[in-house]
């Protein structure tokens, strides 16, 4: 994979982590619940993003990403993850959910898992 997209995967995760912030930040901020268990897909969905930036920014072993890069990439998503549901405990209006991490995790296995096994299927042979 080319360096420049390694910098642009980069990048993009650190300002990803910065939307994720900022709308953290937002005091008391409601968003109307179309279905059960909305919130938890949106956690899922938006960590899914960053885990899948974060292993992108990593450069491939010559057969595509080792076990070693994927776990790290959860890892450090997951951990931003859970930091920022102790950041919302001092926001104004927000909650801390044991529940919204796990989602965050959740999300962070897939984006991940998605890009890891995309690649390993690409350097396949």
């Amino acid at each position: 994979m080319s360096y420049r997209i390694r910098y642009l995967s980069l990048a993009l995760a650190v300002a990803w982590a910065g939307v994720i912030f900022i709308l953290s930040s937002q005091p008391g901020t409601y968003v109307p619940l179309l279905f059960a268990g909305q919130d938890k897909l949106l956690h899922a969905l938006v960590f899914s993003v960053l885990g899948f930036l974060a292993l992108g920014a990593m450069k491939p072993a010559g057969r595509g990403y080792t076990w070693i890069q994927f776990v790290l990439a959860i890892a450090l998503t997951g951990a931003y993850g859970v930091l920022d549901e102790v950041h919302q405990h001092f926001v104004p209006g927000r909650v801390t959910d044991i529940y919204d991490a796990l989602a965050d995790i959740t999300g962070a296995i897939l984006g991940t898992g998605v890009l890891y096994v995309l690649n390993r299927w690409r350097h396949r042979g």
